[in-house]
């Protein structure tokens, strides 16, 4: 027993010893503190979503996901050959095209009426603390902080380890002139050395006026943060990113909910909108959408077209790395939604609506 005990007490001191390092970032401190429980979303010590939001849903147990993960995995979870994708040059583009080009999984760039922003950037080969964990599918990692162009904008969603990056952000640095993110994430990137003055840290429902007819909106989403043990202690969002001609919905991670319906209404609609379609299952229902939602969340948001992103980039599910894409192709096809579905690299002028994207997937596997 007493061997036991110390070997537990050993155990939780590396734990501890490991858990120092920067790139687990650090929690809200003094004014950004103060701020943050002075939030109505803030209560009892962490941010909370809007509707009741178990991590689990209620047919589910911590035991059957664990089981499931250990020997019910998918034998398609990652493919079985390497992608082979083309990339394109960031900083090689006309400034008066409107461009989009997926990064894989999460992490996208967009050029809009002369803007370039990047969205939850990670670049580093893997999406966990450990870095030989959550490693990146082969061919998927085409971007390198050295690829990116001077930005406007970098926007990070929330701080999971698949949307903010330590060591992408700090490669990047240099070359940010502002970040929008969510009430509390700003500790992190303060923390990593960026100037507090360029950090724009929104609460759901604010906003913030960019100057020349540009303004970022925060607004809900349905899921969580945290990057140690201590969950919510930085809120997690979707942002409107409004120009003078066009609006962009950014959604990040978000389970399914009325929230969609409600942003479509206040918005009037989007030229385009950014949805997660990945890494979900049924026992988690509820912080990451199902394929059947995307396309009624698409719907609800009133938006002229639909991009799907957290896939084929990262195993973090036990549904194949391409069904993500077949479903919702497959269940658009009654739907007959815009629905853009580019290859990680590609050039996308998302405005060309009579443009037809090759269903990619089918190459591989």
């Amino acid at each position: 027993m007493i061997t036991l005990l110390i070997i537990a007490a050993l155990f939780a001191v590396a734990v501890f010893i490991f858990m120092q390092q920067p790139q687990f970032g650090k929690a809200p401190s003094g004014e950004r503190l103060e701020r943050i429980q002075k939030s109505p979303h803030y209560k009892k010590g962490q941010f909370d979503n809007l509707s009741f939001t178990p991590q689990l849903a209620e047919d589910a147990s911590m035991t059957k996901v664990m089981f499931r993960f250990l020997f019910g995995k998918n034998g398609h979870a990652k493919p079985q050959q390497n992608f082979k994708f083309t990339k394109t040059n960031l900083k090689n583009l006309n400034p008066n095209q409107n461009i989009y080009v997926w990064m894989g999984h999460s992490s996208y760039f967009i050029q809009i009426d002369g803007k370039k922003i990047l969205v939850d950037p990670v670049f580093s080969g893997n999406a966990s603390p450990l870095s030989f964990t959550t490693k990146a599918f082969d061919g998927t990692d085409l971007y390198s902080a050295e690829d990116i162009p001077e930005l406007d904008y970098l926007i990070i969603s929330h701080d999971h380890w698949d949307h903010l990056d330590y060591e992408t952000v700090k490669k990047l640095h240099p070359k940010v002139k502002q970040v929008i993110t969510g009430l509390g994430t700003g500790e992190h990137l303060e923390y990593w050395n960026y100037d507090p003055k360029k950090i724009i840290e929104l609460d759901w429902g604010e906003n913030f006026d960019l100057g020349n007819g540009f303004k970022v909106y925060a607004e809900t989403a349905r899921h969580f943060s945290g990057r140690t043990f201590k969950r919510n202690q930085a809120i997690w969002a979707s942002f409107v990113f409004e120009t003078p001609k066009r609006k962009i919905y950014i959604g990040g991670d978000s389970g399914f909910d009325d929230h969609f319906e409600k942003i479509g209404d206040k918005y009037g609609g989007f030229d385009l909108a950014i949805l997660e379609n990945g890494q979900y299952n049924k026992d988690w229902r509820y912080i990451h959408m199902m394929p059947e939602e995307f396309l009624i969340a698409a719907k609800n948001l009133r938006t002229k077209r639909v991009i799907a992103v957290h896939n084929s980039k990262f195993e973090l599910a036990l549904h194949s790395w391409k069904e993500p894409l077949e479903k919702i192709t497959t269940l658009n096809e009654k739907e007959n939604q815009r629905l853009i579905t580019p290859k990680i690299g590609e050039m996308v002028h998302w405005e060309d609506d009579a443009k037809v994207y090759e269903k990619w997937w089918k190459k591989y596997d």
